[in-house]
């Protein structure tokens, strides 16, 4: 019932839009966690793709919404059904790595292009359908553990979620760790729908780290920070893109002060020079939110919601050249067409997708950030 209400809404707007149109054109089938534990992902990323121009070249664009709960396994079904009966040109989802991967097989099976708004990756000779917005994991993690070495951190601790996203993190922490001489004394695992982690928190405090790394996103990724807090641990804290919210900042209060955290350059745009690419897109975008929205209401992580927007709507011009929207021929064409763009400038990179590697940003898509008083602070970026 909460699938079938949030697709009549897109519909009736869609309707408005179109001035009596039965339906869009070219369609793009949304999945993503509007209820559930991961919501304050799924949310703000809707909002973001919802600033998808309601026309590419002069074709309707339709956007069909629905919910799969925080549920990988809905996901799937979801991505089904949108291909099957919405006979869609394009898939988007999910806002979690589990269920981006699960969605990404039934992409590649279907011959659809899936645009991942979560980091999420697979071998180079079955990734031909699946596009990653957010970066890879080791080139923000990288970014972290320079600040660690700056601040003389020699061993490190770890906790994360007990899933895909969890084992993304860790593994590039145990990668990135161990190309420049820091030891991971100690590895926890939490839900995201956990309430206490005291256990693991109090295993984490007797390996004495001098840092931890939590592998955590959205609302759920504060709970390591206030468990940590209560305890009296004093070293630095860092987190994953996933954690950049108004909600993690509000739920977590103090325990985060201090937190540090890698993000793309929208995450402090304004304080960035100007010849950062993405510092005049990230502005546009944050003007455009706030308009739709209010003040004060965006986040990263619906950018990263905009920045999939502007990847597909970069690619449409060229596909319908080649084919008819709702064919095999147009999915195929919008698959090729997002590799033959060249630099499109998003809010959080500078977007390049070639095949073998899901991932299209190169390292001006990393900046770090502290919590300052309870915002946001730019600590370092690449140019």
């Amino acid at each position: 019932m909460r699938n079938f209400a949030v697709r009549i809404s897109l519909l009736a707007g869609a309707f408005a839009i179109g001035m009596g149109s039965a339906s869009a054109d070219v369609k793009i089938g949304v999945v993503l966690p509007l209820t559930g534990p991961i919501s304050a992902l799924g949310i703000p990323i809707k909002k973001g793709i919802e600033l998808m121009p309601p026309e590419v070249a002069g074709e309707k664009v339709q956007l069909i919404f629905l919910d799969d709960a925080s549920d990988p396994s809905a996901a799937v079904r979801n991505a089904q059904k949108l291909i099957t009966d919405e006979k869609v040109d394009l898939l988007i989802g999910g806002a979690g790595t589990p269920a981006a991967l699960a969605m990404a097989a039934v992409a590649s099976r279907e011959q659809v292009q899936l645009i991942s708004l979560a980091p999420a990756v697979y071998a180079a000779d079955n990734s031909k359908w699946l596009v990653t917005i957010p970066s890879p994991a080791n080139l923000w993690v990288g970014a972290l553990v320079r600040d660690m070495k700056k601040k003389n951190v020699k061993t490190v601790a770890f906790i994360g979620f007990s899933d895909p996203f969890g084992d993304l993190c860790f593994n590039a922490l145990k990668d990135v760790a161990a190309k420049e001489g820091l030891s991971i004394v100690a590895s926890e695992r939490f839900a995201r729908s956990d309430t206490s982690i005291t256990g693991q928190i109090l295993k984490i405090m007797a390996a004495k780290p001098d840092a931890v790394f939590v592998g955590g996103s959205g609302t759920p990724g504060a709970l390591p920070h206030i468990t940590l807090s209560e305890r009296g641990y004093k070293g630095p804290v860092y987190n994953t893109p996933g954690v950049f919210m108004k909600d993690f900042l509000r739920l977590g209060g103090k325990a985060v002060e201090g937190a540090i955290a890698a993000t793309g350059p929208v995450g402090a745009f304004s304080q960035l020079p100007d010849g950062v690419p993405s510092k005049k897109v990230s502005a546009d975008f944050v003007r455009e939110f706030e308009a739709r929205n209010g003040v004060g209401s965006w986040n990263s992580v619906a950018a990263y919601g905009y920045d999939g927007s502007r990847v597909i709507a970069s690619a449409i011009p060229g596909a319908l050249k080649k084919a008819k929207p709702g064919t095999p021929e147009f999915r195929a064409a919008l698959r090729d067409e997002i590799r033959a763009q060249r630099e499109v400038v998003g809010t959080s990179g500078v977007y390049v997708f070639r095949d073998g590697n899901s991932y299209g940003v190169d390292d001006r898509a990393v900046i770090t950030v502290q919590i300052k008083d309870g915002d946001w602070k730019l600590l370092d970026f690449t140019k």
